[in-house]
């Protein structure tokens, strides 16, 4: 008998609607989710897991940006995929010209179908997801 592996995902947005949202469509979706209003938070909840999946993170946040809070779990999950959540995209790009490895960005407003195929790019490399995820 196998069990099916729930893909964990870390996600970090200082708008409580945001958060709100990823986590019910992610969940809805198959995910296993942690949520944290900022970036504090959120390496505190890393640091009490074994590892997530992906970390999904707003950029622009007060106290630390995304993307160092990308750098600060990456010390310790090299491996870690993120997808940046961002109303600033162009922020994202004027301070680095390019994406890491394994770094994906979606603009917000994002739409469910979008936020679905978004992760499930940034973890599988495709939009189909696990097997253990339903496609709606």
């Amino acid at each position: 008998m196998s069990v099916e592996r729930r893909y964990r995902v870390l996600v970090v947005d200082d708008e409580q609607s945001i958060r709100e949202l990823v986590d019910r469509v992610l969940r809805d979706s198959g995910y296993e989710t942690s949520v944290a209003a900022d970036a504090a938070t959120a390496l505190a909840l890393a640091a009490s897991v074994d590892a997530f999946d992906l970390l999904l993170t707003d950029m622009m946040m007060p106290g630390m940006c995304g993307d160092e809070l990308a750098r600060h779990l990456r010390l310790r999950h090299p491996d870690l995929r993120v997808l940046y959540l961002t109303g600033f995209a162009d922020r994202l790009f004027a301070t680095r010209p390019v994406l890491w490895s394994n770094e994906a960005f979606i603009e917000k407003p994002v739409t469910v179908a979008g936020l679905r195929e978004a992760v499930s790019l940034a973890i599988f490399g495709h939009t189909h997801g696990p097997h253990s995820v339903p496609q709606r």
